[in-house]
């Protein structure tokens, strides 16, 4: 009889009974063997990761993991390079931003990582000149992403980018005081425009909150609406001329801004900006100027319907053989090759510059003004050909009449009528280069004439055309121009007195009939003068020095 199997009990067991009969050691030794085993494991892994951890990745994470036996040698320290953001040593520039977000293109020598600001700077104005050259803000260049004659990348407008800017003050002669007078002088101008966007050219003080007020102005540039987009025609050029634009981020955009649309608000349906010659010219310069620099596409009809209205007027040559092609210069009202204004022309010239300079169509308005400058001259001169380019003057008119061929000149350094200042600019403009007879007896003339001594004995009308003349002329007698200008120019500069605070006064310079017009005028003048260094880089691509063959003995100075 077979006896039933019994059930194991769920605690006790044969088990150790049967090990033991094997040989086995019993389940207490066996865990004791097995606790040393895990924990030996458990820290054999420990130790392999703390050793990848320390040899492997402590290693620069860009390099790839290789698992080697062989010791890693220390990586050398490379220290990091510092970037020398100084301008030339003649030029010591320390700048103090004076608005609250810089823009990153504004600084000539600090670093250029802070963001920009697309608004007005409302801050405080710092009085004095020797701590601001401020915010030296950029605007046209932005990053350059104009492409096309109104690119800022190169061409006439390449120098008002940042880093044209600051190598064109060193290699030009400027320095710290003259980029804070031109700052100084933007902040002024800013505080006097009007609400529309206008320069007024009476009234201009009572856009200003600061006492004690300036005087008010006087429209002697023809009617007050004429004078009024000349005056915004002036200002508009020293924001541009700084490299200012209405488009890009930068303390002074909706200061531009709103002065061209006050000039494309006043336009005319034939385009003028203007009501004469003088004032159309002028206004249209500065909206050629802002166009050539950002190519904004709402500017183009404008100008050139305005750039139109210039060649409308522009006189023909009674003598010319091809009519096509034989144009004159500009009279004040309508086209008058009887009377051909140096002034006038002058204005009208650089206003075509400019245009072509932003792709516009001058139709035959250059050839034609070619040959009003080349016969003003020769009636001007009539024993050109006999002129030494190294000691020989020559001069150039207040106005001149094609059809007899006589010319308004007034007496040897006078300051009405001796135009000197005018035909240089004009020749420069026109194609002459350095070493050529005209532009270097013009500049002779002016050299030996026309630099001022004194504030009080400077005609800031020819400052402005001899300054831009001789800077494009350059060598020894734009060193000697310069050292003695921008002394000048910089310490007649009105200094914290409340809304006079960045100007220059027109009342003590009377050298020049037309100061009386106030002192956005004289402003204007003083700026454009001083900001010459990076306004307008250098028409012949010479930097100053003789393109071709070499003179034989070099110019008297």
């Amino acid at each position: 009889m077979s006896r039933p199997t019994p059930q194991p009990e769920p605690i006790e067991t044969d088990a150790d009974t049967i090990r033991a009969e094997a040989g086995e050691p019993d389940q207490e030794s066996n865990l004791g063997w097995t606790g040393w085993l895990i924990s030996g494991g458990i820290h054999t892994i420990l130790l392999v990761v703390l050793v990848y951890w320390v040899v492997v990745g402590a290693r620069p994470t860009t390099d790839p993991v290789v698992v080697s036996t062989r010791p890693i040698p220390p990586q050398p320290v490379i220290p990091d390079k510092k970037i020398d953001r100084a301008l030339e040593p003649k030029v010591e520039l320390h700048i103090i931003t004076e608005v609250e977000k810089p823009s990153p293109l504004s600084q000539l020598d600090l670093p250029v990582d802070k963001p920009s600001s697309d608004e007005d700077s409302d801050s405080p104005v710092v009085t004095g000149r020797e701590e601001a050259v401020s915010d030296v803000e950029s605007g046209g260049q932005g990053a350059f992403m104009a492409i096309g004659p109104g690119s800022l990348a190169s061409g006439p407008h390449g120098l008002r980018s940042p880093g044209g800017r600051k190598r064109a003050i060193g290699q030009g002669g400027g320095s710290r005081a003259t980029e804070a007078g031109v700052e100084a002088g933007l902040r002024w101008l800013k505080k006097h425009q009007s609400p529309n966007g206008m320069w007024d050219t009476v009234n201009y003080p009572v856009n200003c909150s600061e006492d004690p007020k300036c005087e008010p102005g006087k429209a002697s540039h023809g009617s007050k609406d004429g004078a009024d987009a000349a005056m915004t025609g002036y200002a508009l050029m020293c924001f541009l001329s700084a490299g200012y634009d209405h488009k890009t981020g930068n303390t002074y955009r909706n200061v531009v801004k709103r002065g061209l649309e006050y000039l494309v608000s006043v336009q005319k349906p034939d385009g003028r900006l203007g009501a004469r010659n003088y004032e159309n010219a002028i206004a249209i310069y500065a909206l050629c100027d802002a166009y050539a620099m950002t190519n904004d596409a709402d500017l183009k009809d404008p100008a050139q319907k305005a750039v139109n209205s210039i060649l409308a007027c522009q006189a023909e040559d009674p003598k010319a053989a091809d009519k096509a092609y034989g144009k004159l210069g500009w009279d004040y009202v309508a086209a008058n090759p009887g009377r051909n204004d140096s002034s006038v022309s002058g204005w009208n010239v650089m206003a075509l510059k400019s245009a072509l300079a932003a792709g516009l169509d001058v139709g035959t308005g250059i050839e034609g003004a070619k040959n009003w400058l080349k016969r003003t001259w020769i009636a001007t001169n009539p024993d050109a050909d006999k002129l030494d380019p190294y000691t020989g003057e020559s001069r150039f008119p207040y106005t001149f009449d094609a059809a007899t061929d006589k010319v308004d000149l007034g007496a040897i350094g006078s300051n009405h009528k001796d135009l000197a200042c005018v035909g240089m600019v004009a020749s420069v403009f026109l194609g002459h280069h350095a070493g050529d007879k005209m532009l270097e007896t013009l500049a002779n003339y002016v050299a030996k004439h026309q630099t001022p001594a004194t504030w009080g004995e400077m005609n800031s009308y020819y400052t402005y055309y001899n300054t831009m003349g001789m800077f494009q002329v350059g060598g020894p007698r734009w060193k000697k121009w310069n050292d003695t200008v921008k002394d000048i120019l910089v310490n007649a500069q009105r200094k914290g007195e409340g809304c006079f605070d960045g100007s220059w006064n027109w009342s003590d310079a009377k050298a020049w009939p037309g100061s009386d017009s106030g002192r956005i005028l004289s402003t204007c003048y003083a700026i454009l003068s001083l900001e010459v260094y990076y306004r307008q880089a250098k028409l012949d691509g010479s930097a100053g020095k003789f393109p071709g063959k070499k003179l034989a003995k070099p110019l008297v100075n």
